[in-house]
């Protein structure tokens, strides 16, 4: 018997006898893995005494509560740093607000200036630099994805026991299986490929015609859930099933990367009750957007504590770049915004919300990077980081949890060899130690040091959203300089970098330009390679998946055998050739 002395198929079949029904062909621990019954609707938790002794606990691996904590990792699309209520936004987020409040804000935390430089770096501890995703992002119709050699968070995480599971947008490229999230270290995987796709539909165009489905369950496009429902509010459901179904005794890692609120500007019509007064309409539906995503937050953190995760995990939140301003995020009052090396671009809202956290309701406004969370995660986890994995990040929990200083000192926030707009850039600019038409960017301690072209540099103040109509702004411009290719602030003095020193400290500028120098010799060759037609959903049922066949990828490779092989046999001819004619001059010399 169960607790309170009622078995629970009793309790199951109080109110669900229709249920019950339907569903009585499936086992319970079906009904459990696909979320359509909770532990609470049995009358027990996870591991209980009564479900070991009827064999469901044994089946989920009940046992001793592991010492391993629950890692929740809350992913956010475009937020900016002003986007959030203890940042002074008009926006209500009382969740964020709150898990904050009771947990570690992060005050100098850093990220990329966009999607998959972010993700890149959060799930390898690896700068761009590092991974050859250095230029722009990874397109639908290109042949690339996070290089396979490239060992992933989730894959060290299993490594020590924990089951993992990513909801939400991926963005690291899915040209081949082998570039899938099941295939890089994930157990389940529910989401996007892509990014900005429509939030009820889950269609998502590239160009004109190029168009196709973009929601997967595991490997499969997910058409049983072409019914409507608001991504934000499909992925919490999704999570809370995840969380319903998994034992808590055993350690779970969940990646919630969030598709809000990123544009297209779309969310329930229920969310735009308090914003009606905000005339900008990208900013009133932006803060709609946002409203959501804080009551999907809200609805997680329930689900934790409902099925006996809460106690022993760690809740980490983060924007994974600025906001954009011409689709309602703000910034202010940073300079720059999403897809620029200003810090409007790459400072990020950021907390770890945690009951094992020694300092909490504190600010730490220590140097963290989002490469840091690899060795952090790892080491939080009872895990070994093999010493081929050659990171970037570094473990900062100590830093976090007890308030110690960091071990980082310096970001190399990117050197993007292709991204060379800067047209009056040069060589001489950079003392001769750096080409300054290279986009790049670099901080060491208090100085920040960019070259190249830094990305849309105005500063957007609040009532260009508020107050303003849909088509006006009211920026602060930047007056350039004529040729201007480097810049230096220093960002604890300046966080809004409004006072470039470049000319001040030409010392400072030539040790910058030498540390990127350095780091520039351990870079890997950049990948970003055409589009590839056979990428058009069109010719893949109509669904944005892997096009490049196993098949394709042995033809190739026998071609390239084939070829090579000729080679040899045409040089061999060749050498042969050459080898009679020098014997036929030695015996002519040898005759005269």
């Amino acid at each position: 018997m169960a607790r309170g002395g009622c078995s629970w198929p009793h309790r199951l079949c109080k109110g669900k006898m229709v249920a019950v029904g339907v569903l009585a062909g499936l086992s319970v621990l079906s009904l459990l893995t696909y979320g359509y019954l909770a532990w609470d609707s049995l009358g027990l938790g996870p591991g209980d005494a009564e479900a070991t002794r009827t064999g469901l606990g044994e089946e989920l691996g009940a046992g001793a509560p592991s010492s391993q904590p629950h890692i929740i990792f809350i992913l956010a699309d475009d937020q900016g740093f002003r986007d959030v209520g203890y940042h002074g936004s008009e926006i209500r987020t009382p969740t964020l607000d709150k898990l904050a409040a009771e947990g570690v804000k992060l005050e100098n935390y850093y990220v990329q200036p966009m999607c998959t430089p972010s993700r890149s770096q959060f799930i390898t501890g690896k700068y761009q630099i590092h991974t050859g995703l250095q230029h722009s992002i990874i397109r639908p119709t290109q042949p690339n994805c996070l290089p396979l050699d490239n060992v992933t968070l989730p894959q060290k995480l299993k490594e020590v026991g924990y089951s993992t599971h990513m909801v939400g947008k991926w963005h690291l490229g899915f040209y081949r299986r082998e570039c899938m999230p099941t295939q890089r270290g994930f157990d389940t995987f529910f989401g996007s490929l892509l990014g900005s796709g429509d939030y009820y539909t889950h269609f998502k165009c590239d160009s004109p015609g190029i168009c196709g489905y973009d929601l997967y369950e595991n490997d499969n496009a997910a058409w049983d859930h072409d019914n409507g429902i608001y991504s934000t509010q499909m992925y919490t459901q999704k999570v809370q099933q995840i969380l319903a179904s998994h034992n808590p005794r055993k350690p779970i890692f969940l990646y919630i990367a969030y598709q809000a609120v990123h544009s297209p500007l779309q969310a329930p019509g229920k969310y735009f009750e308090h914003y009606r007064s905000i005339n900008n309409i990208n900013r009133r539906r932006y803060a709609a957007m946002l409203a959501c995503l804080d009551e999907a937050i809200n609805n997680v953190t329930l689900a934790l504590k409902k099925y006996g995760y809460y106690e022993n995990s760690i809740i980490i939140y983060s924007s994974d770049n600025g906001g954009q301003p011409m689709a309602g995020g703000s910034n202010w009052p940073l300079r720059g915004s999403k897809g620029t090396y200003w810090e409007g671009g790459i400072r990020a809202v950021g907390f770890v919300h945690s009951p094992l956290l020694k300092n909490k309701g504190s600010v730490c406004k220590e140097l963290v990077h989002i490469t840091d969370w690899f060795p952090t995660l790892i080491t939080l986890a009872e895990g070994q980081i093999d010493e081929d994995i050659q990171l970037d990040g570094y473990d900062i929990w100590e830093t976090i949890s007890e308030g110690r200083r960091s071990p980082r000192v310096d970001i190399l926030h990117n050197i993007d060899p292709i991204y060379t707009k800067a047209k009056n850039g040069s060589w001489a600019a950079g003392y001769g130690i750096w080409n300054t038409a290279i986009q790049s960017a670099i901080r060491v301690n208090h100085w920040k040091l960019l070259t190249g072209n830094p990305g849309y540099s105005d500063w957007v103040p609040p009532q260009a959203f508020s107050n303003a109509g849909p088509n006006r702004w009211h920026n602060e411009r930047v007056s350039w300089s004529a040729g201007k290719t480097v810049w230096l602030f220093n960002i604890t003095a300046d966080p809004y970098e409004r006072v470039d020193l470049s000319a001040r400290y030409p010392d400072v500028v030539k040790q910058l330009l030498r540390r990127l120098s350095q780091f520039n010799k351990t870079a890997v060759p950049v990948r970003y390679p055409p589009k590839d037609p056979r990428s058009n959903p069109k010719l893949n049922g109509g669904v944005w998946g892997p096009w490049f066949k196993e098949d394709e990828k042995k033809k190739k490779s026998d071609k390239s055998k084939g070829a090579n092989k000729q080679k040899k046999n045409k040089n061999k001819k060749k050498a042969n050739r050459k080898k009679g004619q020098s014997l036929h001059c030695r015996s002519h010399l040898a005759g005269g």
